[in-house]
């Protein structure tokens, strides 16, 4: 494998990276800003929100969505314009995190409680306080899935039949089945990390997860059941997307590991939230891979 290219540095907090049209977009955290880059480096500021941005995905008319985490919204971003596409607030929890936008134009949307344990700490056993919400391209909300730990990066397969999240503080990643109307049913492990922290993921043609683990300080591939096939070091590495023209090009996202919110402590949490950071170790990377990314995002 060959060694990541540097594309793009000094972001305060890099997430949510999705491919699309020919473009990395993705979300500069504490920046409250949304950019793209191209494989050359090239960059430009799409948005700038008053809140910081999440996950991002795009709808069938190629407008953006993203999630504004502290006001557990999700905004819709066309012709230059931000507006408000759907209040998620009566769902509870502390912020929304990221998000998965299928064919169709529904959006799956994590919504966190860090309150529950200060920092992001893990809950206790059996204490699994957190949700997803599904946002129908009518724009009306419902639970799809509840009863997970810090629901994070989300995927669905080019058949639209298997929806899979990482469960960030519970060391796994979870698998749905998926009906026609997107509601989802089937709960199952999808794979078991041991001491890893899946955050961002995206999937490939094989049917293998890339993911980030900040606190592993790695990426890692591996298929259903756990069966790891790549392991790349990556300082602070918390998201990944699969793009270029053929979606050979693994885009790798990390962060400086002093920026993390510190599992067990409420160490740099508020602040990643709420302060101004002031943090330039974010970067992006990219690497060419021989599978190419399938489904969604």
């Amino acid at each position: 494998m060959h060694q990541p290219k540097l594309l793009l540095d000094r972001l305060a907090f890099p997430e949510g990276p999705r491919w699309h049209d020919g473009w990395l977009w993705f979300s500069d955290l504490t920046n409250r800003r949304v950019v793209r880059v191209d494989v050359d480096g090239r960059h430009e500021v799409m948005a700038t929100l008053d809140d910081r941005p999440s996950g991002l995905g795009f709808l069938p008319d190629g407008s953006l969505l993203v999630v504004a985490m502290t006001q557990r919204r999700l905004l819709r971003v066309a012709n230059g314009k931000v507006e408000p596409y759907a209040d998620l607030r009566d769902f509870g929890g502390d912020f929304a995190n990221d998000m998965v936008v299928d064919g169709d134009g529904r959006a799956y949307v994590g919504i966190r409680h860090a309150s529950l344990r200060p920092g992001f700490a893990a809950p206790d056993p059996g204490d699994e306080p957190d949700l997803v919400v599904a946002v129908e391209p009518s724009r009306a909300t419902a639970i799809a899935a509840d009863h997970l730990v810090a629901p994070n990066g989300t995927v669905i397969t080019p058949d639209g039949r298997t929806l899979v999240i990482a469960e960030t503080y519970a060391h796994r990643l979870t698998a749905y089945d998926r009906a026609d109307d997107g509601t989802l049913s089937g709960r199952r492990v999808f794979a078991d990390v041991g001491g890893a922290y899946p955050d961002g993921i995206c999937l490939d043609d094989e049917g293998a997860v890339w993911f980030g683990s900040p606190y592993t300080d790695e990426f890692i591939r591996l298929h259903v059941g756990g069966q790891i096939t790549d392991r790349l070091p990556f300082s602070g590495g918390v998201a990944c997307a699969l793009g270029g023209l053929d979606r050979t090009t693994l885009f790798l996202l990390g962060v400086d590991s002093a920026a993390l919110p510190t599992p067990g402590t409420t160490e740099n949490a508020t602040q990643l939230l709420h302060g101004d950071t002031g943090f330039v170790g974010g970067r992006i990377c990219a690497l060419r891979v021989e599978r190419a990314g399938a489904g969604w995002p």
